[in-house]
């Protein structure tokens, strides 16, 4: 049976199914991906399916019920196949973490939208901008952990890869009516290089609670206390934290270090029955955190030499101009990271500007000059001359 007018997409639950999948997919010029994760339902996130289609068929690929899915990495990595994935960076994280997989020759629909002027990015709004298909979002707190999963949860992951070839030529022909097609390419390559996602505990990561909220240090050893205990009771129910008690709880519990089960129905979030279900546990190690000895707070990140500041603000400035010129968000120009870098270095010519490797070739090339003449117009007077004496003394040992 057709769903929203489209044939439903092939499951692929078994290792039988995906050989016979590969060779199909391996003849393909183009596939469209994405992935479905359960990190609003499980202590662990997890891929739970891998959508894949072709200009003519859908396939819904079930990590969960394979026992092998190594043979799809040569297809992701194949640079001759282009990987068309709308908001690539996550997802090519996420399949990094759980199958070492490695995409190459990506086109991110995302991406491609935002180089070519436009602000409303999201799947939804391009799929109405360019194909008049009005998206269905309400499945996208789902529990792609759950099997079997309701038909219309499988739609809704099948219409997320289904019309992503369609739209990546629509903004492809944008982008080379723009002359944008070399800026956005090099966007897509230095996505393929993300970082793999973590999802670790840290058992010191209270401190990102304790140090915005301006707790005390007896308030950060009771949030240590409540903060440890959420993490395991978590681990044992295989629930996110949050579902335990939010950040926000355990922040006021800290502050306030209630006594009594009274006590405890004035904080945010302690309903009934989470009062009922860790009323017990929260007071006795409210109790605990009293008594602990105090927490050893990380050290603080060294303050940053105010030349160093003043340099990256009139980059900043110099970016916010030229998206303004271009019509593009500022990180389009040049990214926050490469932007604290060149503040930092300092580089006074272009070949130093290249060696710093902040910058792709195509936005070397376009922004290069513009970037060391702002550098060396605005670098400290000492350090001008650090580097012309450096220059002279390398010219003459040469």
């Amino acid at each position: 049976m057709a769903l929203n007018g489209l044939p439903p997409a092939a499951y692929i639950d078994d290792d039988h199914r995906l050989q016979s999948l590969v060779p199909l997919l391996a003849r393909e010029p183009l596939l469209a991906i994405d992935t479905e994760s359960n990190s609003l339902h499980a202590y662990r996130e997890r891929v739970c399916l891998i959508q894949i289609s072709t200009r003519e068929a859908d396939f819904i690929v079930d990590p969960l019920t394979i026992g092998d899915l190594s043979p799809l990495g040569p297809i992701f990595a194949d640079p001759k196949i282009e990987k068309v994935f709308h908001a690539a960076e996550y997802d090519l994280m996420c399949l990094k973490r759980d199958f070492n997989f490695s995409i190459s020759n990506l086109f991110d629909t995302m991406v491609a939208a935002r180089v070519s002027s436009y602000r409303a990015v999201g799947l939804g709004a391009l799929l109405t901008e360019f194909l008049g298909i009005h998206v269905d979002k309400s499945h996208q707190r789902d529990d792609w952990g759950q099997r079997p999963l309701a038909a219309s949860s499988l739609r809704y992951a099948q219409m997320d890869t289904h019309y992503l070839p369609v739209l990546r030529d629509y903004l492809k022909a944008r982008l080379e009516e723009m002359d944008r097609t070399p800026e956005a390419y090099e966007l897509f390559d230095e996505l393929c290089g993300v970082r793999t996602a973590n999802n670790h505990f840290n058992p010191e990561g209270y401190w990102r609670l304790a140090l915005p909220n301006n707790l005390t240090m007896r308030q950060a050893a009771i949030l240590r206390e409540l903060y440890l205990w959420r993490d395991g009771l978590a681990e044992r129910r295989d629930v996110p934290p949050f579902k335990v008690l939010s950040d926000k709880t355990l922040i006021a519990l800290a502050r306030h270090a209630p006594e009594t089960t009274k006590d405890l129905s004035s904080i945010h979030g302690m309903s009934d029955g989470n009062i009922r279900r860790f009323g017990r546990d929260v007071l006795r190690l409210i109790v605990d955190g009293n008594e602990a000895p105090l927490p050893e707070p990380p050290e603080p990140e060294p303050a940053a030499d105010p030349r160093i500041v003043e340099l990256y603000t009139v980059l900043r400035e110099w970016r916010r101009d030229r998206a303004n010129e271009r019509e593009v968000e500022s990180d389009v120009i040049v990214s926050r990271d490469a932007l604290w870098a060149m503040a930092e270095h300092m580089p006074q010519t272009y070949d130093e500007l290249r060696d710093l490797s902040v910058l792709g070739p195509w936005r070397l090339k376009t922004y290069g000059d513009e970037l060391v003449e702002i550098i060396q117009r605005h670098a400290p007077k000492k350090h001008r001359q650090r580097h012309k004496a450096h220059s002279e003394d390398t010219t003459t040992h040469n």
